[in-house]
């Protein structure tokens, strides 16, 4: 009846609000049965099990043989890592995979079957999963002992194709590859020109004196390419260049023009082009993701129109108000908009409200976040006025900023004092008196601000949460130091009692003052706009984060793979000569070895981002010229493409903020908070109405009744 169609209206309004303000695509069932599931699949839980089972799978790299559990790679200090039984990781991942089969299935089952083929990422995920069993049970046959593992370099996948907003970001990067090949052609052009130019130059001679060059760097074409492509990373210069120079100060125009040509003009080219096209690009994606957003409220509107109360109209279709409270009252979003789009309703005077009425209530969540203090407490005391405002003003925090410029100062001066001391000749008295004057004057200072300006508005600032957290932390380690050692006196020592000595505690204590002192930034305009730039980064661009793990991930992997076995430990006598031992103890000491483990490879791929790893395994001919091309394509995803692309969004980023601060003054008592989205939305474009509506008539399942 009108009943049961009304309730279905009301449904179909609900979710499509929930897509709207998640930025995620309505082409789903709209029946009720459908819409039960598709709310209960985007629940908090359903997420977070489906989060959690993700994490899992992926941690389960550590601790599958080879075992990353041992603090240290060092094979000389390191205990034997425990290895799980045949069957253990097996099973949690089988668990895994059954949630992951759920996921698949109720997603595929959401969309339709016509959907269901346009979507590469569901038959993908499908594929990922059939691969993965197939080959947990080929490892059960083998009872785990099988050394080649492909569904391990697969488990990246599953967290991709989880998060909206990293395939979005994928999209952008693949979109932006042929203006960057484009440039890395270029380079390699570079490149393979100057190794023909130092094949010619440093051939070899008669003189084996004077054949350095040439033997250790340009002895045949590999080893050329592999000596220029390590410089122009900058890894081992000078040394490439040293054995030429040294017979011929002349030689290094030719070293000097290869680095000015690779790294200041086509580096820097590379940065400025994936600046300029990924930002459109990236542009494009936040454009569609407000596109989504309109459709979302617009397809509201359309359903709740069509409610049997509603008017009919010839003119225009109109929804009524208190259907739209019903709706607000069930949807889940943020309570701040919620409040602010009913406030706005309350104060409508129209019953009905018309599509673009509908539309810009719901701009609420374009707009942003704004954050109020509480407002002070009110003395009555005249003397209480006075103490709330002298310890409430500025000057007083400048104050305090002062003593601990003066405190980091005094502890400078004591450590560069005691650098030459042994420890048996130390004296804390000193360091340990300033300390205990210091954090007195911080707790103080602490009282004195919450007595100000109440403890709820004192706690609503983050640089006072920062400042007041660690200050109660040196309280309680100023407070154990006596408990333990006394108070200091004259010919107070180092003394090791309980599981910390005295001058680690005193150690730990100043740390703690010095990073105290980052207190100093919200009263620094401009430092406070680096600062802000980079927590925005780290809020907001997760995506980023969440590819560079998946790449980190499936190198690290395929590393375990390619290269166990490759490198012995010192002692073995079979490839001695062959290579320096400095190169095998730097490889030794990343667990290079016979039983490679995900920490350490991990640990040798943040090395390689800086190129100090590269250099050495570049050269390496213990394991196989073509493991060259293993490091080279780390470094070009990771140090090229990935830096850059980082690099690119920074500026983005620094630019809308120093464009903001020029046209937004600084608030004391309000704080913004901008998203990815809200960073674009001064250049977005608002989508037409011809537009929603063409695309709401596409709709696989829902059928507008107007």
């Amino acid at each position: 009846g009108a009943g049961a169609d009304n309730d279905l209206y009301i449904n179909q309004a609900i979710v499509f609000i929930e897509d709207a303000i998640q930025y995620r695509s309505i082409n789903h069932r709209v029946d009720s049965k459908s819409l039960w599931i598709y709310r209960w699949y985007y629940s908090r839980t359903c997420q977070w099990i489906l989060s959690l089972t993700i994490t899992v799978i992926l941690a389960l790299a550590f601790i599958e043989e080879p075992s990353s559990l041992t603090v240290t790679s060092d094979v000389r200090y390191r205990l034997p890592a425990w290895n799980p039984p045949c069957g253990l990781t097996e099973s949690i991942e089988l668990l895994c995979f059954l949630v992951f089969v759920l996921d698949v299935s109720v997603k595929s089952y959401l969309i339709g079957w016509k959907e269901f083929w346009k979507n590469k990422w569901l038959m993908a995920y499908i594929l990922i999963l059939i691969v993965s069993l197939a080959d947990w049970i080929v490892s059960l046959s083998f009872f785990c002992r099988e050394s080649v593992r492909i569904r391990r370099i697969l488990r990246p996948f599953f967290l991709l194709q989880n998060s909206s907003m990293m395939k979005k970001t994928l999209k952008s990067i693949n979109s932006t590859l042929p203006e960057m090949a484009s440039v890395v052609l270029l380079l390699a052009v570079h490149l393979s020109l100057f190794t023909m130019f130092a094949m010619l130059l440093f051939a070899r001679t008669k003189d084996n004196q004077q054949d350095k060059e040439w033997v250790v760097y340009f002895r045949n074409l590999p080893d050329s390419l592999t000596s220029l492509l390590v410089l122009l990373t900058t890894a081992n210069n000078p040394d490439v260049m040293i054995p030429a120079y040294s017979k011929n100060r002349a030689y290094s125009i030719f070293f000097i023009l290869f680095t000015v040509l690779g790294n200041l003009f086509l580096m820097n080219l590379l940065t400025a082009i994936i600046y300029n096209q990924f930002r459109g690009y990236l542009l494009k994606s936040v454009q569609s993701s407000l596109f989504r957003r309109r459709l979302g409220i617009r397809a509201a509107f359309e359903v709740l129109s069509s409610l049997k109360e509603t008017p009919v109209s010839a003119q225009q279709s109109c929804v009524s108000v208190g259907a739209l409270l019903q709706v607000l009252q069930k949807v889940e979003m943020d309570s701040r908009c919620k409040q602010a789009i009913m406030r706005s309703l309350k104060m409508c005077s129209c019953d009905q409200l018309s599509a673009a009425q509908f539309q810009k209530l719901f701009e609420e969540l374009d707009k942003d976040a704004i954050k109020q203090h509480p407002p002070s407490p009110e003395y009555q005391s005249h003397f209480m006025q006075k103490m709330q405002f002298a310890f409430g003003h500025p000057y007083f925090g400048y104050l305090g900023n002062v003593v601990a410029l003066a405190n980091i100062i005094s502890i400078c001066v004591v450590l560069v004092m005691d650098a030459d001391k042994q420890l048996s000749e130390r004296d804390d008295f000193f360091l340990g008196a300033i300390n205990c004057f210091f954090i007195l004057y911080y707790l103080l200072e602490m009282l004195l601000k919450i007595l100000a300006m109440g403890l709820k508005r004192y706690l609503s600032y983050p640089s006072n949460r920062f400042d007041g957290l660690l200050t109660v932390i040196l309280l309680i380690l100023e407070i154990a130091t006596f408990a333990v050692y006394g108070f200091p006196h004259p010919g107070w020592r180092p003394e090791f009692m309980g599981l910390l000595s005295l001058w680690d505690m005193v150690r730990l204590v100043n740390m703690l003052i010095v990073f105290r002192f980052l207190r100093i930034i919200p009263n620094m305009k401009f430092m406070a706009l680096v600062v802000t730039t980079l927590l925005d980064l780290v809020k907001n661009l997760r995506a980023f984060a969440g590819i560079l793990l998946v790449v980190f991930y499936a190198f690290a992997i395929t590393g375990i793979m390619l290269f166990k076995g490759a490198v012995v430990p010192l002692g073995n006598t079979r490839y001695i000569g062959k290579k320096p031992n400095a190169f095998v103890f730097s490889l030794w000491v990343n667990n290079f070895l016979k039983k490679k483990k995900m920490i350490s490879w991990c640990s040798a791929h943040f090395q390689a981002e800086v190129i100090y790893c590269l250099l050495y395994v570049l050269s390496v001919h213990l394991i196989c010229r073509w493991a060259k091309i293993y490091f080279v394509a780390w470094w070009l995803i990771s140090s090229v493409i990935w830096v850059n692309l980082f690099v690119a969004l920074l500026l983005e980023n620094f630019i809308h903020k120093w464009d903001r601060r020029c046209q937004r003054e600084s608030l004391s008592d309000i704080e913004y908070q901008r998203t990815v989205e809200l960073m674009f939305r001064d250049v977005l474009e608002e989508p037409t109405e011809e537009e929603l509506m063409e695309k709401l008539h596409q709709h696989p399942h829902l059928q507008l009744c107007r």
